[in-house]
């Protein structure tokens, strides 16, 4: 006499007083469907493909920092010689400063100017949907375009800007040829353009607060300011937390708006970290001190996340 039982997809006969014994087949089976081994199994995949288009370039770059590498030199170990250079390099401590500069003006525009949007839209109007994408195109449109249009725009012979200022008596400056102009335009190209990035991101949160929240705050006699100050802030906290972190990664290693805009000039004055690494790294050769003017970015960037996460941590 027989019973017949599935186990593990595989139909084996079991007789009345013999131990069960399970063929491999099944143990197999059954070793994959293990949450813990099937989680690091499908793992693999991303962890390949991180390893060798991020992890590999990472690695051999902070190598390249080290070393005298050139487009025509083997490269060679230096220890810290390129940072020594780099410390005494009057263009790379501007270049340094104009990158903390350049982050932390934007960064504060950006997030008072994406909140005033995100409130704004929020706020049901006809046309609302229609306005809500149209706020989306400077930052959907290709970033050399868009910095092309507003290069054309800062021209010192033909600046509409300047044009406008004169029709109001008002004398334009040089936007693109004199210090602290420089510095300005590429801010205020680069605060037009992430502002939509912050304020659609503020807008979905705001969406997901409940209204009778408001409705309560509205009875008590709270006004909108008060209202905006102590529901909305407050419940947007992990939601604004996580884009400055993305905003402040992505500015502090602009490349795009400064070197389509100024290139760096005049006379190296706007240069940042990545202008000037590919400067240096590309332009003059000097492959392992561009590495070296990349790397200082890394340990910099560090501390912003590792402050970022533990804010959403001590959060929850």
């Amino acid at each position: 006499m027989a019973i017949s039982e599935k186990l593990s997809g595989d139909t084996v006969a079991v007789r009345l007083g013999q131990p069960y014994r399970q063929s491999t087949l099944g143990a197999v089976g059954n070793f994959f469907d293990r949450e813990d081994v099937l989680g690091y199994l499908l793992l693999v995949p991303v962890l390949v493909i991180l390893g060798v288009f991020v992890g590999y370039p990472f690695v051999y770059g902070v190598w390249l920092a080290f070393t005298d590498t050139t487009i025509v030199h083997q490269a060679q170990f230096t220890g810290l010689d390129n940072l020594d250079r780099l410390l005494g390099d009057s263009i790379f401590r501007q270049a340094a400063s104009n990158s903390f500069i350049y982050t932390g003006v934007t960064t504060v525009f950006k997030l008072v100017l994406g909140l005033a949007m995100a409130a704004i839209l929020n706020v049901k109007f006809r046309l609302n949907r229609f306005v809500r994408s149209a706020t989306l195109l400077p930052w959907i449109i290709p970033t050399v375009l868009s910095t092309l249009a507003w290069k054309w725009m800062f021209d010192g012979t033909f600046s509409v800007i300047n044009y406008a200022l004169a029709g109001v008596g008002i004398k334009g400056p040089l936007w693109l040829g004199s210090w602290p102009w420089t510095m300005i335009s590429i801010m205020i190209v680069n605060v037009w353009r992430g502002m939509p990035f912050y304020g659609v991101s503020f807008l979905a949160g705001m969406q997901t607060i409940p209204q009778e929240l408001y409705e309560a705050a509205t009875i008590d006699g709270a006004s909108a300011w008060q209202r905006f100050v102590r529901i909305t802030l407050p419940l947007l906290r992990n939601v604004i937390v996580v884009v400055l972190l993305l905003s402040t990664i992505l500015t502090f290693a602009d490349f795009q708006i400064v070197y389509a805009l100024t290139g760096g000039g005049p006379a190296n004055q706007t240069h940042l970290f990545a202008t000037y690494s590919y400067q240096v790294g590309l332009r003059g050769l000097e492959i392992g001190v561009g590495a070296a003017i990349s790397l200082f970015m890394f340990p910099i960037l560090a501390v912003i996340v590792f402050l970022t996460l533990w804010t959403l941590r001590k959060s929850d």
